[in-house]
């Protein structure tokens, strides 16, 4: 079964989670990717690091499933040539290095286009290619500072609050495996190569738009909200059920707000003034978020969730990330297999977040070990184009 990139080469020289998650989204959906090491290996191999899973990290196993892997010291003349030739023949070269690096090491836009012209080029970085913040390191929980993005969650008045896994690593991914796509299907519309510039902290801009725009357009900054969703409503905000699990309530529209009236059997704040309207609750928020509290401790958490899922009034108990999967649509994990033969320690992986037909399938294999594919790459590049 054809995947949407077959046929589609992918020249990896990104390393911990920004990039390579980037070309693991592309090899769900079929392009080849060979990671091209240093010589000491992806960082990423050794975060939490287990001998259970090979010595590998379990997070280097998500974003690596199904790629390449040769060792290079791009420094050596050989091994440069080595990388080269990969490069004169892939699609796609992505590559996360601190600006300026890349060229240094004879494989800038540029000099690729020479041998390469048709290339989609993908560079990721902190802050982009250009402008004064260009040489300032950024990682993960950085961005999430220099961003605002630390600010947006907890109460006016908590300190800053980090999102607690390595959001931007992973939407800045989201966000070059979409350009790259975007490019590759220019390129095949006959508009040839294309040099994408992705920076971590435009791509957190842009994913943060509900909280950025209404500064943009009124000129002041969102209040931070703690637990209430985005509509500022005591009905969408987070409340204690009997069991002493918690609730999340996202009641924003007039008819989800009639039903749930009616599920607590309290109609009559239909028609309290304080209650009644969208306006009125925000109005009286403390008091109405209160009220609402009382009721939602009658009963347990997954009793609420499920009753009142099945009247569409949004609902939804507080899960752990282990609990979370049991929710998980068949196909949403997808299987990988850490042994070349897929019969020892197999564990599964998210998938790509979304479902085609006909089905995309699985990772395509194990994560590789350092330089597990060098002979496999060297008799391929003897190999006439």
């Amino acid at each position: 079964m054809s995947k949407p990139l077959d046929g589609i080469l992918v020249a990896d020289f990104s390393h911990v989670m920004a990039g390579p998650y980037a070309s693991h989204l592309l090899g769900l959906m079929g392009a080849e990717v060979i990671k091209i090491e240093s010589v000491e290996g992806d960082a990423f191999r050794s975060y939490g690091a287990d001998e259970r899973l090979g010595g590998m990290s379990p997070a280097f196993i998500a974003a690596n499933a199904g790629k390449k892997s040769i060792a290079l010291d791009l420094k050596d003349p050989s091994d440069r040539d080595i990388a080269r030739r990969i490069v004169d023949r892939a699609d796609v070269l992505l590559e996360n290095f601190r600006p300026g690096v890349i060229e240094r090491l004879g494989f800038a836009y540029a000099q690729v286009c020479q041998s390469n012209p048709d290339i989609v080029f993908c560079s990721v970085s902190g802050y982009g290619q250009d402008g004064p913040y260009r040489d300032w390191p950024a990682i993960d929980n950085i961005v999430q500072a220099t961003s605002g993005m630390m600010m947006l969650s907890g109460g006016d008045g908590d300190p800053p609050m980090r999102v607690g896994f390595p959001i931007v690593d992973t939407l800045t991914g989201q966000t070059a495996a979409i350009a790259i796509l975007s490019a590759l299907f220019r390129r095949a519309n006959g508009g040839g190569g294309s040099f994408i510039d992705v920076s971590m902290l435009d791509a957190s801009l842009a994913f943060m738009t509900s909280a950025l725009t209404p500064f943009l357009a009124t000129g002041t900054p969102m209040p931070r909200s703690g637990n209430t969703g985005y509509s500022g409503l005591p009905t969408a905000a987070m409340f204690t059920a009997r069991d002493g699990r918690e609730i999340s309530l996202g009641v924003v529209q007039p008819k989800q707000f009639a039903a749930l009236a009616r599920h607590l059997g309290r109609e009559d704040w239909l028609d309290d003034p304080r209650f009644a309207t969208g306006a009125a609750q925000r109005e009286n928020f403390d008091a109405f978020h209160d009220e609402v509290a009382r009721e939602i401790l009658r009963r347990d958490a997954v009793e609420w969730e499920r009753g009142m899922s099945a009247e569409g009034i949004p609902c939804g108990m507080v899960r752990r990330v282990d609990e979370a999967i049991d929710l998980a649509r068949p196909g949403a994990m997808i299987p990988v297999a850490l042994s070349p033969d897929g019969h020892a320690n197999r564990v599964d992986i998210p998938g790509p977040g979304f479902r085609l037909s006909p089905d995309i399938g699985s990772a395509g294999g194990p994560p590789p070990r350092l330089d597990q594919h060098r002979q496999e790459i060297l008799d391929w590049l003897d190999t006439p184009a």
